[in-house]
């Protein structure tokens, strides 16, 4: 695809605020022919330094909280008001994704992009932990890295250049996450599938400098990259 809303963001300055292959491409996938009305109240879970955030405030006019443990909230407030937006437009939330602090049913829809699979992997998440702060109808779409068939029993040479067998677990195959998601009772399944996305959200991640990046290049360099994918989910809750 051709990512027209994220070239925008695709700047040197924006880009060293990634924590992963590029998040931006990835959501722009994720939100094509998405059912969230403008205005909605979305909650991005896993936000990190809040370059998802701006984007779905400004391309999709949502009123979002940029909810993310690991960030500094302030931080994130201050980076919101330099892309120009204000209080009333998004919100920078320190949050545990397994213990969140919202009203029931605040949320019109919740977007995860590249971090649901470090919480989401227990098949009672959803209905226990997420769920509940949804509205009744309201969307939830998730963009994971993923394999392309799971192999934790027999992990590649060239994926353990990078990363080690604990590291891997939290990447599993669309079978994996058909699997988990169906267990849900709270929300019916919409889709889950391999995206598009992969070669060149990896590509733009490892142009970065961080010591993240200069590892994980070992990994894709030797061909990792042909057991990797991302996944799109998405559910309505019920």
């Amino acid at each position: 695809m051709k990512y027209e809303l994220s070239k925008k963001y695709c700047t040197e300055n924006l880009m060293k605020k990634i924590m992963g292959p590029n998040p931006i491409k990835l959501e722009e996938e994720l939100m094509q022919g998405h059912k969230i009305k403008k205005g909605a109240v979305v909650c991005d879970l896993g936000s990190g330094q809040g370059l998802t955030s701006v984007f779905l405030a400004k391309e999709y006019g949502f009123k979002v909280y940029a909810s993310d443990l690991w960030s500094d909230p302030d931080e994130n407030q201050k980076f919101f008001a330099e892309m120009g937006l204000t209080k009333n437009e998004i919100i920078a939330v320190k949050a545990d994704a397994e213990n969140l602090d919202f009203d029931k049913n605040f949320f019109d829809a919740v977007v995860s992009t590249d971090s649901y699979n470090y919480f989401g992997r227990n098949e009672k998440y959803l209905d226990e932990k997420l769920l509940p702060y949804v509205k009744n109808g309201g969307y939830i779409y998730i963009s994971i890295p993923g394999m392309k068939k799971d192999c934790h029993d027999n992990l590649p040479k060239e994926l353990l250049l990078s990363w080690t067998p604990e590291q891997l677990e939290y990447m599993h195959d669309v079978e994996y996450w058909k699997n988990i998601v169906s267990q849900c009772k709270g929300a019916d399944v919409i889709e889950v599938s391999e995206m598009e996305s992969n070669d060149e959200v990896w590509a733009d991640w490892l142009k970065q400098e961080n010591e993240y990046a200069v590892g994980d290049r070992k990994s894709m360099e030797a061909g990792g990259g042909k057991y990797l994918n991302f996944i799109k989910i998405v559910l309505q809750k019920r």
